[in-house]
């Protein structure tokens, strides 16, 4: 039990990770022209744009987005919750 535990968190943690990167290469694209329009800018796009659009509650300041640091932000919580989770499940179970 404690085997398909520790593989079902290390994938949902390496999907959070990717999921980062993720976000990260999009905005990345975001400073060069003509980036988006290509096709990996268009999966990004539809990949990561629902969730950024969740933190786009705060206008931008001086044409800079914060959303992204936000979701940064939330995503890390989930990695660190999840964590905790696994090792208190862990705990129970020995």
């Amino acid at each position: 039990m404690i085997n398909v535990l520790s593989v079902t968190y290390d994938v949902l943690n390496w999907a959070l990770y990717l999921y980062m990167v993720a976000i990260a290469v999009y905005i990345l694209m975001t400073w060069f022209p003509g980036a988006l329009d290509s096709k990996l800018g268009q999966l990004l796009g539809r990949i990561v744009e629902p969730f950024l659009n969740l933190f786009r509650f705060i206008p931008p300041l001086f044409g800079l987005d914060f959303s992204p640091i936000l979701a940064f932000l939330v995503l890390s919580f989930v990695q660190e919750g999840l964590q905790r989770l696994f090792w208190a499940l862990i705990g129970a179970m020995l």
